[in-house]
């Protein structure tokens, strides 16, 4: 079973940046891609980044945070990084980072293990 513990979340201006972490209780050796998605009040849980695990780190935005967010790995360390720049007030959300052993891995249906979440406020 791989444990995901997600860590940055809090509270952050509109335009500011904010970096998340996700480290993971092993090695993950069963996974292929580490995503992140978020959900807000009363919305669907929604794709916001992936990248492959073990290739050079082909990397996948959704089109709402292309060109802000950058998604990165550290395997040494077992952790992704999202950094979340120029956030806005539609930013906010829990963010969750999540494992999926299929590659290229975009829609929350293929992920296998999520962590617990962390906050991410926008405030206007």
């Amino acid at each position: 079973q791989v444990q995901l513990v997600e860590s940055g979340g809090g509270l952050v201006q509109t335009g500011g940046s904010l970096r998340l972490a996700c480290t993971t209780s092993r090695r993950t050796f069963t996974v292929a891609t580490m995503g992140w998605f978020r959900q807000a009040p009363g919305k669907e849980r929604e794709f916001v980044a992936a990248i492959n695990w073990w290739s050079a780190g082909s990397t996948y935005y959704a089109d709402s945070v292309k060109g802000r967010f950058t998604i990165s790995k550290d395997n040494a360390k077992n952790t992704v990084y999202l950094q979340m720049n120029s956030v806005k007030p539609d930013d906010t959300a829990v963010y969750y980072c999540a494992g999926s052993g299929l590659t290229a891995a975009t829609m929350k249906g293929q992920y296998n293990y999520w962590g617990q979440g962390t906050q991410v406020t926008v405030s206007s």
